[in-house]
């Protein structure tokens, strides 16, 4: 609830908990070194018995990263998703054999599904990922409704009628209390259509007489289906690459959204073409390290070189936090020669969110008594309750909630409130094998040595004597230029030997444990009085 990731959300009726998503969230600067952040399940692993289902909205890692690592935790409860969905989970799972087999109902639209004392009821929503669905959870006293992430088909503002028909089923419905995403709610009127992109990027493909490579979220399954489709309606050849995209296309043919034809060509064949007969589908739109994108403007891809009157299509906006390595990408390739097509300059991306006019549309034909926003962070869910206030919706019937806190419909539906406790939500991460809250220190760790860098003291100890033999032995990453701090290395020595022999002084047997604490305290109050800097000191004391 206070961030874009690890959406995962839990209803609690009696003795039944009905679960809605378990995605993870991407490692943070705060985080270094961390693969993924999980939604926080001390809450859920103290009740597991009471666990009815997790249900999943749709097949984007920020709502379904986290089952491998979740669901094991919670007793490996069934999923319940529709076909696309499920077939991502299954084949993410792949990676994970050592894990026992999931339990996958699927589910399709306007199917009713009975979870303990609550009911499930599914309806499809638009997205940018093909069998999203929002969520009606049916109680005694009403349905609570979970609209997973969303936006609206339409034209210049006015929904399409597929649109008007699904949020027409709410007019007869007694709707307890809406949870909707926030994720691009300060954004005024009307997203841009997903048909108008894929029009745009269709003209793209149709008119470019050199090499075009397009660089795309793989999540966004319709616009690489979509671009797969025109290129094969305009007569090029296709190459795909990036294991992601290369991943998603496979589970588009499993599931018979594209078809084996010949139009797919490997990526080390687009040589045998000529330049205006060659289209690449690649990842790395962000300008990820390791992505084929990125490897193409470094010039580090075995198969694919920039050259001169080549396009680069850029077809998704820039996720905060990647601006540099963005720039650098496209810096990289205009130095190439490349023509660089972005969401900036053509109307070549649409996120799949709704914006505000949306939002308040969604609100108004859903008519809920109660409005809780999610997806988001704060700021976000806090615009999206003032959206809900301004369609009519009473203030006190609004909540913005934090992680971990609690909310109650008590009273048979009449009344909507915040309980004093709260559920577990800490930071629950993926380091390699490890998962666990347990890494504070280790991160605490991780942040120094990336802002003040370490400081390593070497030292032999004569046992006997408590004597230091020789000069002790420093080596600095991150700190300081060691050819140009000789003076403070000098007097660090000076002050570390000092140390080792007052604290050794006397103890027989010596406690180095003791020495190394005392070394670590005194030469680190030297060296932030010298430098104003907090390095990770880290004595090293050989006995002899």
């Amino acid at each position: 609830m206070e961030e874009v990731g690890r959406n995962m959300t839990l209803i609690e009726y009696k003795n039944d908990i009905v679960i809605i998503d378990a995605g993870f969230q991407f490692r943070e600067d705060s985080t270094p070194g961390i693969d993924y952040i999980l939604p926080n399940t001390k809450y859920l692993e103290d009740r597991k018995d009471k666990i009815r289902g997790i249900i999943i909205t749709h097949g984007h890692l920020d709502h379904v990263g986290g089952i491998p690592y979740i669901l094991p935790r919670l007793g490996n409860p069934p999923i319940y998703s529709r076909n696309l969905t499920t077939v991502l989970i299954k084949k993410r799972q792949e990676e994970f054999p050592h894990l026992p087999p999931l339990d996958i109902r699927v589910v399709e639209k306007e199917e009713r599904v009975k979870l303990g004392d609550l009911t499930a009821e599914f309806f499809a929503v638009t997205h940018t990922i093909p069998d999203a669905m929002g969520v009606i959870i049916g109680t005694p006293y009403g349905d609570i409704v979970a609209t997973g992430d969303l936006k609206l088909d339409h034209k210049d503002g006015v929904p399409s009628e597929d649109e008007e028909g699904r949020f027409k089923t709410f007019e007869k419905r007694k709707v307890l209390l809406l949870m909707s995403d926030s994720t691009n709610v300060e954004r005024p009127g009307f997203s841009i259509p997903e048909w108008l992109v894929q029009e745009n990027i269709n003209k793209i493909i149709k008119e470019t007489h050199g090499r075009l490579v397009v660089a795309a979220f793989s999540s966004l399954l319709e616009r690489a289906i979509n671009i797969i489709q025109t290129v094969e309606r305009v007569g090029k050849k296709i190459a795909v690459d990036g294991r992601s995209m290369k991943t998603n296309v496979e589970v588009a043919k499993q599931l018979g959204l594209l078809k084996e034809d010949k139009t797919i060509i490997p990526i080390d064949g687009i040589e045998n073409y000529p330049p205006g007969q060659v289209v690449v589908l690649a990842t790395g739109s962000q300008g990820e390290e390791f992505s084929a994108l990125m490897r193409i403007s470094d010039k580090r891809h075995k198969h694919v070189q920039i050259k001169k009157g080549d396009t680069v299509l850029l077809s998704s906006s820039i996720v905060p936090g990647n601006e540099r390595s963005v720039q650098k990408l496209k810096d990289n390739l205009s130095r190439q020669g490349a023509r660089i097509i972005h969401y900036q300059t053509s109307d070549v991306h649409s996120s799949g969110h709704a914006n505000r006019d949306e939002s308040a549309w969604i609100i108004s034909h859903i008519k809920p008594m109660f409005f809780m926003p999610m997806h988001g962070y704060h700021y976000m869910l806090t615009v999206h309750a003032d959206i809900a206030a301004s369609t009519g919706i009473p203030r006190e019937n609004i909540i913005v909630p934090d992680n971990g806190m609690v909310l109650e419909i008590a009273d048979e539906g009449k009344t909507f409130y915040a309980r004093p406790e709260r559920a577990p939500a800490g930071l629950m991460m993926v380091d390699g094998f490890s998962i666990g809250d347990m890494q504070d220190v280790v991160i605490r760790d991780r942040q120094a040595l990336a802002t003040d860098g370490m400081f390593v003291i070497i030292a032999i100890l004569d046992t006997r004597a408590g004597t230091v033999k020789k000069s002790p032995d420093i080596i600095s990453r991150g700190f300081v230029y060691l050819r140009e701090s000789q003076d403070l290395l000098h007097q660090a020595r000076i002050i570390a030997s000092k140390t080792i022999e007052r604290s050794a002084a006397g103890a027989r047997p010596i406690n180095f444990d003791l020495v190394k604490d005392d070394v670590t305290d005194a030469v680190g109050k030297f060296l932030f009085q010298k430098t104003n800097k907090h390095p990770i000191v880290i004595p090293v004391i050989i006995g002899v």
